[in-house]
């Protein structure tokens, strides 16, 4: 009898890679292969990629280099590049370092198994070709590394909000919305498998929009279908764009009690010189309206943020006007990254690339001293309190401990009772650091 191939996925960058993985490994499956978590039995090697960050770039290839050297002990071994690297960088990867036998763009999956057939035939084989109006949206995920109790599901792909600096509508082409009626079905088919969780992804969540049945379908409208499934079923999602967060979203969070109360809204930086430079269509006063309306709406809900140090054409009193609103926000969490020029974007074609490495990792130090008095802040207001807690597994540093998150997102440690990951519990509060809440399980019908 002929074995099935093993594929071993290895995933670097965000949600959404981790997201299409499990949808690459749902083809593949399909198809007649095996997974593997063990690259030692490994037939392919996928590399799912992130093209954000150039230390993404950078392990990526180190990675690379590493797997062509297992070449030696198996000859066979077929290695291929997918994702938002692929691309950019298929000639050099594949021709000039021969480092690849298979590419494959993100819009490409459905492809990848005549692409292996292709390499199995002696040929390399290459698809990097972006679609208007692929979703996978009848592709169910095959949730090959999870920890059985939270997930993600991709609601939507592509971006076209065109940041100066970043790489997504090059990458994954234009914006495009999936099937309202599949988002609901995918999360009802989580929840009766026991999944407690589930983060809704998209570049931009907030410009979800679909029509079905005559019925035009909002982010918002989306969000009330999804927590309508279950309530036992916690959902959040990822990423918001300030210039689409509309009150009625808001008050739709506060309505839900299994919407969670915790908010990723990027602001890169709080200076309206480099926002422009950035063309993040809002300036530092609009944003804080919205966290001004997200206060007010939804008390207590957490915030977080992603931060870029040093862009181009930078002043001091551009970085001290970030740092200046971070205070006003007091972020309970931030993604803080120094600049680095990503080739096609718009500022690699009309900006420089000018604050010295020096300044920028001077002002990203800055910047992650000031989160972390702030993330200590927001958690010590918590000490005390007794919060809701979805148990996730075992503790890093201890066999008697769980961990579990907050509807705020926060990481909550404390001992073990007779509750079972996957299950709620009460946690009073009796200790914080910058990271994570400590407590004790407590049961609130004493």
């Amino acid at each position: 009898m002929k074995k099935n191939k093993n594929i071993y996925i290895e995933t670097y960058g965000c949600q959404m890679n981790f997201s299409d993985s499990e949808i690459v490994a749902s083809i593949l499956t399909e198809n007649g292969y095996d997974l593997t978590t063990e690259i030692s039995r490994a037939d392919i090697i996928f590399v799912n990629t992130c093209s954000i960050r150039e230390h993404a770039e950078e392990r990526v290839r180190k990675r690379l280099q590493f797997f062509k050297s297992l070449r030696k002990k198996s000859p066979g071994l077929i290695i291929g590049l997918l994702g938002c690297m692929a691309d950019r960088t298929k000639t050099a990867l594949m021709e000039e370092e021969q480092l690849l036998d298979l590419v494959a763009g993100p819009d490409a999956y459905r492809h990848l198994p005549q692409l292996l057939g292709q390499v199995g035939s002696g040929q390399k084989a290459i698809d990097t070709i972006l679609s208007a109006d692929e979703t996978y949206a009848d592709i169910t995920p095959v949730r090959y590394d999870s920890n059985g109790i939270s997930s993600f599901i991709s609601i939507m792909r592509g971006c076209e909000n065109y940041c100066s600096y970043c790489v997504v509508p090059s990458t994954r082409g234009q914006e495009r919305s999936r099937s309202a009626m599949t988002i609901v079905n995918e999360t009802r088919d989580l929840s009766e498998k026991g999944f407690r969780e589930v983060t809704l992804l998209g570049q931009n969540v907030n410009s979800y929009c679909w029509e079905e049945d005559g019925e035009k379908i909002t982010f918002t409208g989306l969000l009330e279908k999804v927590a309508a499934v279950s309530p036992l079923m916690r959902i959040r999602f990822a990423t918001s764009h300030p210039k689409d967060m509309p009150d009625e979203l808001l008050h739709t969070i506060a309505r839900f009690p299994n919407l969670c109360k915790s908010i990723h809204l990027p602001v890169q930086s709080g200076s309206n010189h480099m926002l422009g430079l950035m063309n993040r269509k809002y300036t530092r006063e609009v944003y804080l309206d919205r966290i001004r309306a997200i206060r007010e709406i939804i008390p207590g809900c957490a915030l977080s943020t992603d931060i870029i140090a040093g862009f181009c054409d930078e002043t001091e009193a551009d970085h001290q006007e970030t740092l200046s609103l971070m205070e006003a926000v007091g972020y309970d969490a931030a993604f803080m990254f120094r600049y680095s020029e990503r080739p096609q974007t718009l500022a690699a074609d009309t900006l420089k690339d000018n604050v010295p490495d020096a300044v920028k990792e001077r002002r990203l130090k800055e910047i992650i001293d000031l989160q972390q008095k702030l993330s200590l802040a927001r958690n010590l207001e918590v000490v005390g309190k007794t919060v809701g807690v979805l148990i996730e597994g075992r503790s890093k540093r201890s066999e008697n401990q769980f961990f579990g998150r907050t509807s705020t997102n926060k990481v909550v440690v404390f001992n073990k009772g007779n509750s079972l990951p996957g299950e709620y519990v009460n946690v009073m509060v009796t200790g914080a650091t910058s990271a994570t809440l400590l407590g004790q399980v407590v049961d609130l019908k004493e």
